[in-house]
């Protein structure tokens, strides 16, 4: 399955290094991986919104992933796919870039005719062939139905996706130059929170350090004294502070850090789809 990495620094921006593919570049461990492409979201001083990415295939030439990036943002996300729907293109990759927001989407949803009939005049917002980028044109339109209410536009985009739509997984994080945004439905695939305080809550300050099973780490130095949110497809450390969210649950990070959930479904979904 595809991998997510959200990341909320709160009112001020951090400097944090991302390897997206940190692991080494043979033949053997490509196998196993498969990886269909990688990048990282995040916006720089003024709020505009940038996005480094790139469609590698398994077997090719992995640079640009496994060479760090250092970063300064209040927001990031990170995600490396495997394909489901759409080839192997920049246009294809995540995350996605839409109205100053950025996204990154896991799983899959049926029947894309369905669904982009359904976007009408908002299929312009489209470079690409995937579900995660019809996806997200629909919580942006909404979101610009619901008078820019980004709660209201994604309760109304996932609502009408749950309702119509066969899906497998829904997961996905969004994130504005101020806010993040998570939802894990259904529980087909997993999802994790880490509301981390200043040093890890430890005898002593570290940096927040994490890796995925998949080779994506992430170090932050300012998480020696300043709290962070992370939201990651797995635990990424032994920190007994991970909290796995709930099928249907939808998280808000806003500048304060203060974390806001609401479930926004309490059952399994009415179309399910096997992938």
């Amino acid at each position: 399955m595809c991998r997510l990495f959200g990341m909320s620094a709160g009112d001020e921006a951090v400097q944090a290094t991302f390897w997206l593919l940190d692991a080494p570049d043979s033949l053997l461990a490509q196998s196993h991986r498969q990886v269909d492409g990688t990048g990282v979201g995040y916006f720089d001083e003024d709020g505009e919104p940038h996005v480094e990415k790139q469609p590698i295939a398994a077997f090719e030439d992995r640079q640009f992933a496994s060479e760090a990036r250092s970063i300064w943002s209040r927001n990031y996300v990170a995600h490396i796919r495997h394909a489901t729907t759409g080839a192997l293109t920049m246009a294809n990759t995540h995350p996605f870039s839409q109205h100053a927001r950025l996204f990154a989407h896991n799983g899959v949803i049926g029947d894309l005719a369905k669904l982009e009939q359904h976007l009408g005049e908002d299929r312009a917002l489209l470079a690409g062939e995937t579900d995660s980028e019809r996806y997200f044109a629909l919580i942006t339109g909404e979101i610009d139905r619901h008078g820019a209410s980004v709660d209201a536009g994604i309760r109304a985009a996932v609502g009408w996706i749950v309702e119509m739509l066969p899906v497998a997984s829904i997961n996905f994080v969004l994130v504005t130059a101020t806010d993040l945004w998570a939802l894990r439905y259904p529980a087909t695939d997993t999802l994790y929170v880490l509301e981390r305080p200043a040093g890890g809550g430890g005898s002593g300050a570290t940096a927040l350090e994490q890796t995925s099973s998949h080779g994506t780490r992430v170090h932050c130095e300012h998480g020696r004294d300043r709290p962070l949110v992370v939201v990651a497809s797995e635990r990424m450390d032994d920190d007994p502070a991970w909290r796995e969210v709930r099928s249907g649950e939808l998280l808000h990070v806003g500048p304060s850090l203060e974390l806001e959930t609401e479930i926004l479904f309490d059952g399994p979904p009415p179309h399910p789809l096997t992938v």
